[in-house]
């Protein structure tokens, strides 16, 4: 079992108990693919605490809630997963392009960048490779309930509303890709000009 990145994550932003982290789950992390289930984070925090990355102050009452924080070695287990290759699901949209952009990405824009690239690349290179797919009802033979004409009706704009999904979710690649891109040159010109006048 790979360990929860997106747990450790939310504890690069702050330490917190394993409620706070439940909490979070019940918001934010249904979007990114999450149930709503308390028992992954416990699994995970155990996990962590095993691995030993992360740790509680040792000065509480046992009767307190706990609260974990990275430790070094959390911290660099972190870091190393952001630094490592991002490799995009062949379904559009999966979360783990999201989990991978908020927690990898939170280190800074370049680790945004590299994300959002990689994967619009993957999706630019997929809709070049697409034809126009062959329908399930082409070479049906539906029950007599069923109308042939209206079932390849059915598959058509259930196709088109997957196809018109990934256009628009290409659009935000690609609007997201030039904004980070500014934002880093932005970023490198005032460095160069903070530079300069040392």
């Amino acid at each position: 079992m790979k360990p929860d990145y997106p747990l450790l994550g939310l504890l690069a932003r702050k330490p917190a108990s394993g409620y706070e982290l439940g909490k979070w789950l019940r918001s934010e992390g249904v979007f990114l693919g999450r149930t709503r289930s308390m028992t992954p984070v416990y699994r995970a925090i155990g996990e962590f605490v095993e691995l030993g990355w992360v740790q509680t102050p040792s000065d509480v009452p046992e009767a307190a809630a706990k609260v974990y924080s990275l430790t070094e070695q959390g911290r660099n287990a972190l870091l190393e997963w952001a630094n490592s290759e991002y490799v995009p699901s062949a379904r559009p949209m999966s979360p783990d392009f999201m989990v991978r952009l908020n927690f990898a990405g939170q280190f800074g824009p370049e680790h945004a960048l590299r994300i959002v690239r990689t994967e619009l690349e993957y999706r630019l290179k997929q809709r070049a490779e697409e034809g126009y797919p062959t329908l399930p009802s082409a070479d049906a033979e539906p029950i007599s309930e069923i109308d042939p004409e209206w079932l390849t009706y059915i598959d058509v704009i259930t196709h088109d509303r997957g196809w018109q999904s990934t256009s628009l979710y290409i659009g935000w690649l690609e609007t997201t890709e030039r904004r980070l891109a500014e934002l880093l040159a932005e970023q490198d010109e005032q460095d160069d000009t903070e530079g300069s006048g040392r």
